[in-house]
């Protein structure tokens, strides 16, 4: 699928982008171009440490800033695929700093857009977040709006051969700033701090992250956005598995923070399929029918009514199930403490 071809990630240098190449140099070793689009040089160096030119001849570093239209535009000259992972994504600083957010967030999501139409990109696929469903914080604000753009843009493709296609999923276990390493450096202290006990969220490993894109660029036709069945978490039991020895203080809810998140809302049950291993929620102007996008997808419709919600999953991890997954995907050397 991927050989001979030319992938941009934007945000390449993150947790998702470093999986990402990682899994495409071993599964397409033909690759043409791998094009690490970020803005900071220092982890584009250390990045280049581990992907060096020399031993993967397809790898590129490209130094900007999707803020950066003209940038973006050279960037994408003779690529194929881009997978769009750059945005600003902590939610506190998003409710201190809310323009700056919308900057990367919406605005680099239309420059991505427009730098597509500009040049002959065929398929960008973009990574959301469970926060844009329902969104009560100005991160999940800009997501929604980021998946909006996206989505709408295979309107205005014309005759180009080009698609866009979003995915959307839950907490990323082990990735920068989440829950994992945080309770893992807070142990030591003997105490863990839980905004609230009655949280869960969605679990995702990188590696079924990075599954999901590859299968989007292979199967998309343009405005799904793809929502993997995967299993929920209570906070507690993610504190137990890491230190079970540590106490835990309440420390309330951040600003902007839900106590259980949603990736499909109600309202979006109409536009819903179910795919078997996947949902789609199909876009409410296309140039493709409801039924044109089941017949591709061989799925089906949800019920009325339903929601995918991290409280009420059916599909929950137990202590040990976390602990086994810190051990296989994050930490080989991971003991609970």
């Amino acid at each position: 699928m991927l050989n001979g071809k030319s992938i941009l990630i934007t945000g390449g240098t993150g947790s998702f982008g470093k999986k990402f190449i990682e899994i495409v140099l071993k599964k397409y070793p033909n690759v043409k171009k791998l094009v690490v689009f970020s803005r900071d040089e220092l982890k584009q160096f250390e990045m280049s440490q581990i992907f060096s030119e020399e031993k993967y001849p397809a790898m590129r570093y490209f130094l900007g800033d999707i803020r950066d239209l003209n940038r973006l535009k050279l960037a994408c000259e003779d690529i194929d695929i881009i997978v769009h992972a750059a945005a600003l994504k902590q939610v506190p600083a998003a409710e201190y700093n809310p323009f700056e957010f919308i900057k990367t967030n919406v605005i680099g999501a239309q420059n991505l857009v427009d730098a597509c139409l500009a040049t002959h990109v065929n398929t960008l696929v973009a990574l959301s977040t469970d926060k844009a469903a329902a969104p009560i914080n100005l991160y999940g604000a800009t997501k929604l709006c980021s998946d909006k753009l996206f989505v709408s843009a295979n309107n205005i493709c014309g005759k180009r051969d080009l698609k866009f296609s979003v995915v959307r999923y839950g907490n990323v276990l082990g990735s920068r700033g989440s829950v994992v390493p945080f309770f893992m450096n807070k142990r030591s202290e003997g105490v863990l701090p839980i905004t609230d006990s009655q949280m869960t969220r969605f679990n995702i490993t990188l590696e079924a992250g990075v599954e999901m894109v590859l299968f989007a660029i292979k199967n998309a036709i343009g405005g799904e956005i793809f929502v993997p069945k995967i299993p929920s978490y209570k906070i507690m039991d993610m504190a137990e598995a890491i230190a079970p020895s540590s106490k835990t203080k309440n420390v309330g809810i951040r600003p902007g923070e839900k106590l259980h998140e949603e990736m499909i809302t109600e309202h979006d049950a109409f536009y819903t399929i179910d795919m078997g291993d996947y949902y789609a929620i199909l876009p409410s102007t296309s140039p493709f029918t409801k039924a044109q996008f089941m017949e591709h997808h061989k799925g089906k419709e949800v019920a009325q009514g339903f929601q995918y919600n991290s409280g009420t999953n059916t599909e929950w991890m137990s202590v040990e199930d976390i602990r086994g997954q810190i051990k296989q995907y994050v930490d080989s050397t991971f003991q609970p403490l």
